[in-house]
């Protein structure tokens, strides 16, 4: 929480996306009968998954348009930053590689280092859908929330293509059969 709390002073926006992924990916998990060790790890990654955005100037963050390339050249780098503010951290589970890795796509279409298939992490894969279904379901600073309906559009097209396909079923199970919802309270 502590380390979370960085994040939210300079960028409410990505403190309640993290929280949001956070719950999401731990219930991915869940419902993919992972382990309660796996999710607990998962949940503290998700909380802290951009924590590498206290490097990118704020003005940048909160644009209120479309990026341009330099500027989303920028954005890019907060994941390996993130990993690099916490790699010396002593944690139970992987938590600076699940930092790391979560833009990565199974196809290898992903940043920071191109990583395919079962080179990323399971939480990994795990938190890149929780990740792309929170920003395209909730508003960004620079455009209103898509619909759900469009998420899960997005990592049904690309189930086994750039989206785990474990993840991406558990996660429309969530969404279709059990009634999940994502809530933008903060």
């Amino acid at each position: 929480q502590a380390i979370a709390s960085i994040v939210e002073s300079r960028d409410p926006y990505t403190a309640g996306h993290q929280r949001r992924v956070a719950d999401l990916a731990a219930a991915i998990a869940a419902e993919m009968g992972l382990s309660v060790e796996l999710i607990e790890g998962l949940r503290m990654a998700g909380v802290i998954h951009d924590i590498g955005k206290v490097s990118v100037p704020s003005d940048i963050l909160n644009m209120p348009r479309k990026l341009t390339d330099i500027e989303f050249s920028l954005i890019k780098t907060h994941a390996k930053s993130g990993y690099e503010m916490v790699k010396d951290i002593e944690f139970p589970w992987p938590i600076a590689r699940m930092i790391l890795e979560h833009h990565e796509r199974i196809n290898g279409s992903g940043y920071p280092n191109g990583l395919t298939g079962d080179r990323l992490l399971l939480e990994s894969r795990i938190l890149a859908v929780a990740d792309v279904v929170e920003a395209m379901a909730t508003h960004r600073p620079y455009r209103a929330a898509l619909s759900l309906d469009v998420a899960m559009d997005e990592i049904t097209k690309n189930r086994g293509v750039i989206y785990d396909p474990d993840a991406v079923d558990a996660c429309l199970r969530l969404f279709r059969e059990k009634g999940y919802k994502i809530i933008q309270m903060y």
